[in-house]
């Protein structure tokens, strides 16, 4: 299983109703074009050998038999195929007609799974043709299509026998319309993938119901879910169908065919997200250990070679997973986070009674951001917002476009601004320490740092007021900030905002204040985002900044792409680098490994700044806090990740 992928496909070919012959033929073609691209499960509309509107003629002898013919002949013309196929047929039993998946690969019936929940209400009689199989029924062995033993029944799971983790259940239209669908057993005792071979028809609205029921239980269940639909030739009489196939993982839908056509729809699946998230998430592990069926389940093992039939990845990967790529998604994202931080920090000011803060307004976009919300948060608690101070502190890396931007927006915020030049005292402080000026080392920067931090601590002692955090998400993962300097304050506003984040919701800002007519500070934040991201330590070259921060550690969307998937899902080096080559980010492989590397060095060598970080609201499924999220040793090894780093190429 390469990277926990597994490619599956759902298909709803051509089909002539109660012509089991033609239906065989556009089953096998499409098993045959499906396994050609890769896919290693195959699943085909309910009945799908006979086609779902046969109505009375499902009692037909004649027509039983022929879809047991033809259920053979597609077993024997997929032998070949390395792929798990589920076709739908109804099976004569001596108290009913049961209808049926059958489940077959390698030129085996593997299991035949039988409908549960019958609708017979509205356009729907199924319960006039065939008998429900009840939950309180034990699996059963059967003989059927030349096959002895078959398990025949609801509660048995296809399963790779070299991996668990691609393990596959199924279930039939109806099933999961109800309210404890057959699949929720199936999922906790291990399934996770759904295989659902559907007849339904369409109305106006359906689609839509169709859609989100197969996201919100793929969702609940961290599952995938392949949803085959009946195609538009099972149209007759009264009923329309159009061949809606949908693709789900954990209620993210991957793949969706179009209505009224006869495609395939493809997803690579990841598996291996799907039992990260099933471990992360404690209350699902629970409710599996409390599941009392268990016990029950057939498991048919198998032996399916993933990794060799993968085909082609083509799976979107969202170059920028913490951004929304949809406009409107993302402006209402910006929205949430703005609200969630300042409201983070109003609860925060009430509680401690404070009715001033300080922070160090460089012109840049983390303490851009931090002064708006703490604004919005003074808003909030109905206090005048000149009791915030903005205060620069010009030194030797502050150009004039970083300090005049961070007087206009502090002016334009309504903040009350203070200007504190530390040159001497950084200056007198090398002369205590015997530090030589002209020697631009990490000494020299960090000194200017941490002045300005006691600048600010103590100008908020002064005015009996906080001083607000304007460091990052992104900055904390790679310790990129001076440990006692701008790592420390009393609340960081910005500490779950991963820095591809920030441009956004300062950009939010920024057109908002158009939209209030408020063009200088909308004109200040332009500007702001237009300028390079530096915490201006060294000194301009003609003006200009010279120490540009994505120069020295990284870019950004590389680091904040490799955070989501290391700490999301808990993804190796390998995978991530896999991934990172397959989201179309404008970085060529050597790139993306040089700061994959560089990234894992910083992120294991600087958890102890992030040990005793301050308190900041946390906005996303992401956060660094040691209080909450992320609980990691300081002094943790990261030996077996560089080894694996250095096997990649």
């Amino acid at each position: 299983m390469k990277y926990g992928f597994v490619k599956t496909a759902c298909a709803s070919p051509r089909l002539k109703v109660a012509d089991c012959n033609f239906n065989s033929e556009q089953i096998i073609c499409a098993a045959k074009d499906a396994a050609k691209n890769g896919a290693s499960v195959i699943v085909f509309p309910e009945l799908s050998i006979t086609g779902y509107t046969c109505g009375d003629l499902f009692f037909q002898r004649t027509l039983q038999n022929a879809s047991e013919v033809q259920l053979k002949r597609i077993i024997s013309e997929t032998a070949k195929l390395d792929s798990v196929i589920f076709v739908g047929l109804p099976v004569p039993r001596a108290e009913g007609i049961y209808n049926c998946a059958a489940a077959i690969k390698g030129g085996e019936l593997l299991a035949l799974f039988a409908k549960s929940y019958l609708p017979n209400y509205g356009e729907f009689y199924e319960r006039r043709h065939f008998t429900p199989f009840q939950q309180n029924m034990n699996t059963q062995f059967i003989d059927f299509a030349g096959f002895e033993e078959v398990p025949f029944g609801t509660d048995i799971l296809i399963q790779d026998e070299k991996d668990s983790a691609i393990t596959i259940g199924c279930e039939l239209c109806e099933d999961l319309w109800v309210p404890v669908p057959p699949s929720s057993r199936h999922i906790l005792a291990g399934a996770t993938i759904i295989a659902n071979l559907s007849g339904g028809n369409e109305i106006i609205g359906k689609a839509d119901y169709r859609r989100s029921l197969v996201k919100s239980h793929s969702a609940r269940s961290l599952c995938a879910y392949l949803y085959a639909n009946a195609g538009l030739d099972e149209s007759t009489q009264d009923m329309v169908f159009a061949g809606h196939n949908l693709i789900s993982e954990n209620g993210t839908l991957l793949a969706e065919s179009s209505l009224f056509s006869s495609e395939t729809i493809y997803a690579d699946i990841d598996v291996e997200r799907l039992c990260q998230e099933r471990r992360r998430t404690t209350s699902f592990g629970f409710s599996a250990n409390n599941n009392t069926f268990n016990s029950n389940y057939v498991i048919v093992q198998i032996k399916m070679n993933v990794e060799k039939a993968a085909g082609e990845f083509s799976r979107y990967v969202d170059p920028h997973p913490f951004v929304p790529s949809d406009k409107d998604k993302r402006t209402q994202r910006c929205l949430e986070v703005i609200t969630l931080q300042a409201q983070g920090l109003a609860k925060r000011l009430r509680h401690i009674n404070c009715q001033s803060a300080v922070i160090g307004l460089s012109g840049g976009l983390d303490s851009t951001l931090a002064l708006l919300i703490t604004c919005r948060a003074f808003d909030l608690c109905g206090i005048e917002r000149s009791k915030v101070t903005a205060i620069t502190m010009p030194c030797f890396g502050t150009t004039d476009r970083t300090y005049n931007n961070a007087c206009s927006l502090a002016k334009e915020c309504g903040a009350t601004l203070k200007e504190v030049p530390i040159a001497d005292a950084v200056r007198q402080h090398f002369a205590d320490l015997g530090h030589d000026e002209s020697l631009h080392d990490v000494t020299y920067e960090n000194c200017q740092a941490r002045e300005r931090t006691q600048v600010l601590m103590d100008y908020a002692n002064k005015t009996n007021g906080i001083v607000i955090g304007t460091g990052d998400l992104s900055e904390l993962a790679l310790g990129w900030c001076t440990y006692n300097g701008d790592h420390m304050s009393m609340y960081g506003v910005n500490s779950s905002i991963p820095k591809t984040l920030v441009r956004y919701l300062v950009q939010w800002f920024a057109e908002a204040s158009e939209d209030a007519k408020n063009e200088k500070l909308a004109s200040v934040l332009k500007d702001i985002l237009d300028t390079p991201v530096s915490p201006e330590l060294l000194p301009p070259k003609e003006g200009v900044i010279s120490q540009v921060t994505e120069d020295l550690v990284g870019p950004y969307e590389l680091h904040d792409f490799y955070l989501y998937y290391l700490l999301r899902f808990g993804f190796s080096p390998a995978k991530i680098y896999f991934l990172a080559q397959n989201a179309n980010l404008p970085y060529g492989k050597d790139v993306i490994l040089k700061w994959l590397k560089t990234f894992y060095r910083r992120f294991f060598t600087q958890q102890f700044k992030r040990s005793c970080m301050p308190d900041g609201a946390k906005v996303g499924t992401i956060n660094l806090s040691p209080r909450g999220d992320w609980r990691m040793p300081s002094d943790a090894v990261y030996s077996a990740w560089n080894e694996e780093l250095e096997t990649l190429k």
